[in-house]
């Protein structure tokens, strides 16, 4: 049953991290359409994307290992 519970937070926090992911992507891309934009903000808006990217592959692992090991 804890496994379970586990893995059931775990995909909820997925979820949390790929929703915040998908509007960071929205977020770029109307500041992109809309000059003059931050500079500063865009950097640390795809940084803050690219973080969370690799939290989502991270979290997946998690819930679903390789065979590999």
């Amino acid at each position: 049953m804890k496994e379970s519970e586990d893995i059931s937070a775990l995909r909820l926090k997925l979820h949390e991290v790929q929703v915040e992911h998908r509007d960071l992507d929205e977020i770029i891309a109307r500041l992109l359409q809309t000059p003059p934009h931050d500079d500063l903000l865009l950097r640390r808006l795809k940084k803050r994307k690219l973080l969370l990217k690799d939290r989502i592959s991270t979290l997946e692992r998690m819930i679903e290992p390789d065979d590999l090991a």
